[in-house]
C-alpha cells in the first residue's frame, strides 16, 4: 500500500513537471525511466573512514591460518590484538608459541623467549604492509592507505570490504594484495596474498 501510494505520488509530480515544461507523454515516460534508473548512493571510502575513525582504541582476539607453498595444511596461530589511535598496534601471539609484536609510529619491537629486538618498521616490508593496512584502516586514515595502496571499497556500512593493492615498490615486491572486511567501525578479517603464492587468512573477534 505504501509503495503504491509512493508510485502514484511520483507519477503525479512528473506529470505536473511535464505540464510546466511542455513535455509530451513520450517524454514523460522517458523522464520516469531515467529517474527509476538513477543509482542509489554508493557506500564509499570517506563514509567507511568516517565509521572507522570513531573507534579511538579497541581490542580483539584473532586466529590466523598461514598457507605456505610446500607445507601440508595451514600454519595456525592465535592471540590478541590491541590498537590505540593513531598508530599504536600490538599483536600478542599466544599459540603456537608466545611472542609479541608492538608498533608505535615507525618503531617495531619484537619479543620472544625473553629476548627483545627493536628496529624501524619500514625495514621489514612484509610487516609494513600488514601493519599500515591494519592500523590506518582502524584509525580511518585514508591518506596513509593511499600512500601505500590503490584502494577499492565495496559493500555497505553493515558488511564492507576494503581491497588494497600495493603501489609502494618495497611492499609490492613481497605482497600482491590485501583484503580487509568488516561491519560498521569494526575490522573482522584480513586476507593477505604474498609473492610466490603464500597467503594468510586472519579472523578477528572484537572485544565487547
Amino acid at each position: 500500500m505504501i509503495s503504491g501510494s509512493k508510485t502514484r505520488a511520483e507519477a503525479s509530480v512528473l506529470h505536473r513537471l511535464a505540464a510546466v515544461l511542455g513535455l509530451g507523454r513520450a517524454r514523460v515516460l522517458l523522464l520516469a525511466l531515467l529517474c527509476a534508473a538513477a543509482p542509489a548512493w554508493a557506500f564509499d571510502m570517506p563514509e567507511l573512514m568516517g565509521l572507522l575513525s570513531k573507534q579511538k582504541q579497541g581490542g580483539a582476539s584473532f586466529t590466523e591460518q598461514r598457507y605456505v607453498r610446500g607445507v601440508d595444511g595451514p600454519l595456525a596461530a592465535s592471540g590478541t590484538l590491541s590498537f590505540t589511535a593513531p598508530d599504536q598496534l600490538v599483536r600478542r601471539t599466544l599459540s603456537p608459541r608466545p611472542e609479541t609484536m608492538a608498533v608505535d609510529g615507525n618503531t617495531l619491537t619484537l619479543s620472544r623467549s625473553g629476548r627483545t629486538r627493536t628496529m624501524p618498521l619500514d625495514s621489514v616490508p612484509e610487516l609494513l604492509g600488514l601493519v599500515e593496512a591494519m592500523r590506518a584502516t582502524l584509525a580511518g586514515n585514508a591518506s596513509v592507505l593511499q600512500r601505500y595502496f590503490s584502494i577499492q571499497v565495496t559493500g555497505s556500512a553493515t558488511e564492507w570490504a576494503l581491497d588494497l593493492s600495493p603501489i609502494d615498490g618495497r611492499l609490492s615486491s613481497q605482497i600482491t594484495a590485501l583484503r580487509l572486511v568488516g561491519r560498521a567501525g569494526e575490522v573482522l578479517g584480513i586476507e593477505m596474498a604474498f609473492r610466490g603464492g603464500d597467503r594468510s587468512v586472519m579472523t578477528i573477534v572484537p572485544t565487547r
